[in-house]
């Protein structure tokens, strides 16, 4: 059977799209639609100045120039009262990322790209399964892509997919397709290895020490990481435009069985944080329920002391992101090569400063929820 063109089909279904296209990373997929979408050299790209730098990364592989707007401090979107002013003629496009699955407002975003004729592609990287006024995100835009990595909503270890409902932006990935760089052994038998590790050691528990080991082991090149140091330069490595591997398609089509399980378990686990954050005081996001159907990939939260609460989580065993940890994240990101500066998006960089996330994936139950917020109280 051949598993990634099975994967594709299956996965673009999900969508009602005609055209999904896999690859080893999301990253490689956003660079394929930018490619494909003729962007360049002198072309400005406006997206959320609160994203990862591996986001900004093929932009400038491109020679384009990322144009960071700031976001709202409700939902961690761009603002879409913001993106006007940055419009200029040099603008090609405008990234919606969904980000920690909150649906942007597209109406909005739409409405002014429409008016300076710029077309509109969505960041579905944390978003899988959210819903805008009943409609899935990655449906909106002219293309969409997602990440599958090892902390998304859906995960093959590694691993991007890109989906479009435009036969003539199809037609020009699916040429650049064939230039894609197949993976190594080396890289597949890692991947399976690591897969393996993944489902048989990872839980909430033992996620931070996890981190920090595969953090260490993929510095010395012996994990097949999300990133590497070489990444937070913006030079594009000879093997980046990598195709996904079967081992990550044959992942992807079991994945997609319990898709459906994912979402409602993420949403009731999403609701009962809601429950108990609110018993204690705490006001969670209230989002119009007839226009917002998120699905989260982690549950943001603002805290006093960020660094201690991840040190102290660390230490007591409780599962604490610390996505985004700067306006390009991580924080080892050089900002000034990414045409970034301090100041720029103030609301983005407060969130850098505050906000931690909790877990909502399938091994983070009731209990794991409970314990959480009894533990986070004491940092609100």
């Amino acid at each position: 059977m051949d598993y990634i063109s099975h994967f594709q089909i299956q996965f673009a279904k999900v969508f009602d799209l005609p055209f999904a296209f896999s690859f080893w990373k999301a990253r490689v997929a956003l660079y394929a639609i930018l490619k494909a979408m003729g962007i360049g050299g002198g072309d400005e790209v406006i997206l959320p100045g609160y994203t990862c730098v591996m986001d900004v990364n093929p932009i400038k592989y491109l020679g384009a120039k990322p144009v960071y707007v700031d976001i709202e401090p409700q939902t961690y979107n761009i603002d879409p009262s913001l993106i006007e002013e940055k419009i200029t003629t040099k603008t090609r496009l405008i990234i919606a990322q969904h980000t920690y699955g909150y649906p942007c407002d597209l109406d909005r975003i739409f409405e002014i790209a429409a008016r300076h004729n710029v077309p509109v592609i969505e960041d579905c990287c944390l978003s899988l399964g959210s819903r805008y006024k009943g409609r899935m995100v990655g449906t909106f835009g002219k293309a969409a892509y997602f990440s599958f990595q090892w902390n998304k909503p859906f995960t093959t270890g590694l691993g991007g997919m890109a989906v479009t409902g435009d036969g003539q932006l199809a037609e020009r990935l699916e040429q650049l397709c064939r230039q894609l760089v197949q993976p190594s052994v080396k890289d597949k038998l890692m991947l399976t290895a690591q897969l393996a590790v993944y489902r048989a050691f990872i839980y909430p528990r033992t996620t931070a020490l996890a981190q920090s080991l595969f953090r260490f082991l993929t510095k010395k090149g012996v994990v097949v990481g999300s990133s590497s140091t070489a990444e937070y330069v913006p030079t594009m490595a000879k093997d980046f435009f990598k195709a996904m591997s079967g081992v990550q398609a044959r992942s992807g089509l079991r994945q997609l069985k319990k898709l459906s399980a994912g979402i409602e378990h993420r949403k009731t686990m999403a609701k009962l944080y809601d429950t108990l954050l609110s018993e204690i005081g705490y006001k969670p996001v209230r989002l119009d329920e007839q226009i917002y159907d998120p699905v989260l990939v982690r549950y943001p939260i603002r805290v006093r002391d960020k660094e201690k609460a991840l040190h102290d989580a660390a230490a007591a065993g409780v599962e604490l992101g610390s996505w985004f940890e700067c306006p390009l994240h991580p924080i080892e990101t050089p900002l000034e090569k990414y045409d970034y500066t301090l100041g720029q998006c103030p609301q983005a960089e407060k969130a850098s400063r505050e906000v931690v996330n909790l877990p909502l994936h399938p091994r983070a139950g009731e209990n794991t929820v409970r314990r959480t917020v009894k533990f986070i109280q004491n940092y609100l």
